[in-house]
């Protein structure tokens, strides 16, 4: 009996050992996350290659996580400290459940605010770009029909092809149906389809109109048109970064170093970039190693 009283205090004190020990690491780590697209995973990695350059911590790189829903709910849980892609669109709707607001300014404030009061995140102040929806023609059917915004359609629509983002297609609030009350037109033919299909679709001339990504890298080099979203129907989408207070406190160097991201960053350049990734399979690794490199890690900017 003494025996077996032995080996449980023993047990028990492995266990508290073992947890004790995680939760040093813990304190020692920052776990950051990317996601599916290249985008996020070239975000994700700026963040985390920033953070190797300026600190000592062990860096985690959490790369698998393919929504906001599942980062927010990893911040929520503690297992995640900074979120690398936060878009205002999506989490105003999508997480805070709030209107669609179509002012970017007014939109980032709210998130920053609602983010702050309600679970004690910080939303930083943006990249630098936004990566909205965006219809999108190539250079001669904007020629041929003197396309410049999306009102400019209208006349047309009853002629053309469009394709769209599967779940866009079938979205309320801000999907095919409220569009075409928006903007009072309706298409020939609508095509949902994997939106990685609508580039080429379209550059192929199968599809006159696509409603695409701004920051997609197939906008520069397949030398598409984005057309304005003349009445703001689409919520923007600000990219900016999302940091537990848990960490900013446990690490207070932190906030000036990520604060050097902002505002790096614009459209084209992020084209660029998802362009390097997708088209020319460059690791987004290497990608954020690149333009960190280029930008000296932003060091001047502090002096």
């Amino acid at each position: 009996m003494k025996k077996k009283i032995i080996v449980l205090i023993s047990f028990v004190c492995l266990f508290v050992f073992f947890v004790l020990s995680n939760l040093s690491n813990r304190d020692e780590t920052i776990t950051v996350s990317g996601g599916v697209t290249s985008e996020s995973q070239i975000l994700g990695n700026l963040v985390v290659e920033l953070l190797k350059h300026y600190t000592d911590k062990e860096i985690i790189f959490l790369n698998n996580l393919g929504s906001a829903n599942m980062m927010q709910a990893a911040m929520e849980r503690g297992d995640l400290d900074i979120a690398s892609p936060r878009y205002t669109g999506t989490d105003l709707i999508g997480t805070l459940h709030l209107p669609i607001e179509t002012d970017p300014d007014k939109a980032l404030e709210i998130v920053q605010r609602e983010f702050q009061e309600r679970y004690r995140f910080e939303w930083f102040s943006s990249y630098g770009f936004s990566n909205q929806f965006t219809f999108m023609v190539t250079q001669k059917t904007a020629e041929k029909y003197n396309l410049q915004k999306v009102s400019d359609l209208q006349q047309y629509a009853d002629q053309l092809s469009l394709g769209t983002d599967q779940t866009w297609y079938k979205r309320e609030g801000d999907g095919y149906q409220a569009f075409t009350e928006e903007y009072e037109m309706r298409f020939k033919r609508v095509y949902p389809m994997q939106i990685g299909l609508l580039y080429d679709a379209l550059a192929a001339a199968e599809l006159n109109v696509i409603l695409g990504y701004s920051t997609d890298g197939r906008v520069g080099s397949y030398d598409l048109v984005m057309l304005e979203d003349d009445r703001q129907f689409f919520p923007p989408y600000t990219c900016s970064l999302v940091v537990t207070e848990k960490v900013l406190q446990d690490n207070p160097e932190l906030k000036e170093i990520l604060e050097k991201l902002a505002g790096t960053i614009d459209t084209e350049m992020m084209q660029k970039m998802n362009d390097e990734s997708d088209s020319q399979l460059v690791e987004p690794v290497v990608i954020a190693r690149q333009f960190l490199e280029a930008n000296n890690y932003f060091e001047e900017e502090s002096n």
